[in-house]
């Protein structure tokens, strides 16, 4: 029985029947970041609110449907999708250096092994793979931060970027190239965990639906186990995305560890699940966005491939 296993915006299969390997041969490494970009369309306005909830004061703390309404109303429903540039270029490097670097280590694993990759090659491959991905992202990361947040702030503080283009030229010239790997220990940390701990709970999650639930390796199962996949992700990387978002929408030299006193001496350990709720609203459609789109690239990639 085929065991598929979802990272997030990952796709791949740990246990392939014969039948699988056929419809579900190599394909090019860029079909991750498309159809990360396609499934960004989706989430983008989430991870905005998202954004906006965790780098916002503590005295200037609003619910998620309260900042939802404030954007719309103020912003306009395109106030919504701010920052849109910036998320794309985000999803064409950290999601396409993250699938290349996975897919090329499962593919070596399964040609050395003449077999299924197993679960003590897929789980550290796709941390190393996640971390990679936000090492290489996080110049576009910053971006996506800032002009998500930018329009929270006071008028005098606000950058005003007008693409993701604009926000390069500005970050180099006010920060330096260091300005671009700002944030990035507790973003790689968060990338690597978020794809380490979705790969091994959406594989035990599902397994133990069809195990105890008497449901079918179906998409609706695999659906269901991606969600609650998503929810093990969210919970366990909070606290690094908290982190990570206020270190890069900020400019200045905090440290990590310089940013965890701050916020747990103004704040108490309430700060760790801040955003919590966009985060996973984010994070569930997102993944359930990629697969389907991912399985749509591999499909008529090989229906065309085949012919």
């Amino acid at each position: 029985m085929s065991s598929i296993v979802a990272m997030g915006s990952l796709l791949c299969f740990a246990n392939p029947s014969p039948e699988t390997r056929v419809r579900f041969g190599s394909y090019p490494k860029w079909f991750g970041g498309s159809s990360s970009c396609l499934a960004v369309i989706v989430s983008h306005p989430l991870d905005l609110v998202k954004v906006r909830l965790q780098a916002a004061p503590l005295a200037g703390r609003k619910t998620f449907v309260d900042t939802v309404i404030q954007i719309s109303r103020l912003e306009g429903l395109q106030g919504l999708y701010r920052g849109l540039s910036a998320s794309l270029l985000r999803q064409l490097t950290y999601g396409s250096t993250r699938f290349a670097i996975y897919e090329s280590i499962k593919e070596k694993s399964v040609s050395r092994n003449n077999g299924p990759a197993s679960m003590a090659v897929l789980l550290p491959a796709s941390v190393f793979s996640g971390v990679c991905g936000a090492i290489v992202g996080n110049p576009a990361d910053i971006c996506n931060v800032r002009m998500q947040n930018d329009n929270s702030l006071p008028p005098n503080q606000r950058q005003n970027y007008r693409n993701v283009l604009d926000a390069l030229i500005r970050i180099r010239r006010q920060d330096g190239l260091s300005g671009f790997f700002r944030g990035v220990f507790p973003s790689s940390v968060r990338a690597g965990a978020a794809t380490g701990c979705q790969l091994g709970s959406y594989d035990v999650i599902k397994q133990a639906l069809i195990a105890n639930a008497s449901l079918k390796d179906g998409p609706p199962t695999q659906l269901l186990a991606s969600l609650l996949a998503s929810i093990v992700a969210t919970t366990i990387c909070s606290p690094m995305d908290v982190i990570k978002t206020r270190m890069m929408s900020e400019t200045g030299g905090t440290s990590a560890w310089g940013m965890i006193t701050q916020l747990t001496r103004s704040e108490g350990w309430r700060w760790i699940f801040r955003g919590w709720v966009p985060s996973f609203t984010r994070l569930g459609p997102h993944t359930a966005a990629t697969l389907l789109i991912l399985e749509q690239h591999r499909k008529f990639y090989n229906i065309y491939t085949v012919q």
